[in-house]
């Protein structure tokens, strides 16, 4: 346009008035566009790239997955309804923080990372993924405000929020506040990814029922399951809803927990257990969960050994860093494991 402006200046002085009149009414076509381009992005946020709905789906996430081009035009900010009220986050968020157990939830929706906390860091499984990611704390203000982030999601009991609110749009949940697949949702809707959340979970139930139903084929409809953990000097049974696999075993495989364990994990989800006792809690599968610094020396106990799920080679270790949690990846990981041990496969 510059240089038609330029050849047109050496013409009449009605030809430049005509010239000017033209670009004047196009400048204003173009402002009004782009006036209701960032209303329609407010109202109806569009949907991100397809290439991260398959990958969720397949259970495969990268920690800086490269933009759509629709995810690159997308600017501006959406209207969050979290459960502390409505929060202005971004469209297209670049650079979010985690500051509690939701790292793998946002890597399982493709959205890049630059600080996480330090279980994150530690789990084997997301090494690959958070390559240059930093280590943060909700203590950390200093080092969070470096990172520049453009959204920040922690706990509803992480300290400082109020100081963190005003580094970026801050995000909070309560830990089984919801269960674990509509927590999955809620961190999709607060990425402007509720779509490929949504299709996600849709995909996860289905692939996780189907190999239930497989293992009981196998195992028998009857057979029970224990998820015990072995952390410092404790030991632990779990129920239903408390990371380490319970909610595929039990939720969507619907396989049979044992009835003890049932009864003593009713009231907080988990229940504290002494070397003695422990066989009163095995089921005739043993998921172990076992922390690295564990004290496991109640496995070399003759009553550990007589366990009937223990002399029937039917205990399954697993290093606790990459079982604890019930987000997107972590589910991934679990549900691959049991059908690897259950099945075979």
């Amino acid at each position: 346009m510059k240089r038609q402006a330029q050849s047109q200046s050496n013409r009449t002085a009605l030809g430049r008035g005509l010239l000017l009149v033209a670009l004047f009414m196009v400048a204003a076509f173009a402002l009004a566009a782009c006036g209701n381009n960032d209303k329609g992005s407010q109202a109806s946020p569009a949907a991100s790239s397809s290439a991260a709905a398959t990958a969720g789906a397949s259970g495969s996430a990268s920690a800086s997955p490269a933009a759509s081009p629709s995810a690159e035009a997308q600017t501006g900010t959406v209207t969050y309804q979290s459960e502390a009220g409505p929060v202005e986050v971004p469209a297209n968020p670049q650079r979010v923080i985690v500051l509690s157990g939701y790292t793998g939830d946002v890597l399982q929706l493709g959205v890049p990372l630059v600080g996480v906390d330090s279980w994150s860091l530690n789990n084997p499984k997301f090494a690959d993924k958070l390559q240059g990611v930093t280590e943060v704390s909700d203590e950390d203000l200093e080092k969070i405000i470096e990172l520049k982030p453009d959204l920040i999601i922690g706990s509803s009991d992480s300290k400082n929020l109020d100081k963190l609110k005003q580094i970026a749009p801050l995000v909070t949940y309560t830990y089984n506040k919801v269960d674990y697949l509509t927590q999955h949702l809620e961190i999709a809707k607060a990425l402007n990814k509720e779509k490929e959340g949504q299709a996600w979970i849709d995909d996860f139930k289905k692939r996780a029922a189907d190999v239930g139903e497989q293992i009981k084929a196998k195992i028998g409809a009857d057979a029970t399951v224990s998820v015990i953990e072995a952390y410092d000097k404790q030991v632990y049974t779990f129920g239903d809803a408390w990371g380490r696999g319970t909610e595929i075993l039990f939720q969507l495989m619907g396989l049979n927990m044992q009835p003890k364990v049932k009864e003593a994990t009713a009231k907080d989800g988990y229940f504290t257990l002494s070397a003695e006792v422990l066989p009163d809690y095995a089921g005739d599968y043993i998921i172990m969960s076992k922390d690295p610094g564990a004290d496991v020396s109640f496995q070399q106990t003759a009553t550990y050994k007589n366990i009937p799920a223990v002399k029937n080679n039917r205990v399954y270790e697993v290093d606790s860093r990459t079982f604890y949690f019930n987000d997107a990846l972590t589910l991934e990981w679990q549900l691959e494991f049991f059908k690897e041990k259950f099945l075979g496969n």
